[in-house]
């Protein structure tokens, strides 16, 4: 069974919450708010996005890329990988 069929739930509640967010960007827009205000709110909707990214990046390397039973050294090298995601898409 993948990854994303195990953690459904919490996955589904992110992506909830990212598409609240990018609502929030909308309502920004019509009600012409001020650009800063715009740009706050949709950094956060990227925020957002980038963090689910990376966290299915990462269940993928563990998963599928890297077997649970690889040796220390590969589940390392994964969060390694990972953790380069992580800062690129800050």
């Amino acid at each position: 069974m993948g990854h994303t069929i195990l953690h459904k739930q919490p996955l589904l509640n992110r992506v909830r919450r990212i598409r609240g967010q990018i609502e929030a960007v909308e309502r920004a827009l019509v009600e012409e708010r001020g650009c800063a205000e715009v740009m706050l709110t949709l950094a956060a909707s990227r925020g957002a996005i980038h963090g689910l990214m990376v966290e299915l990046l990462e269940e993928h390397l563990h998963t599928h890329v890297v077997e649970p039973a690889a040796s220390a050294k590969r589940q390392q090298a994964a969060d390694e990988v990972a953790e380069i995601f992580r800062k690129a898409l800050r």
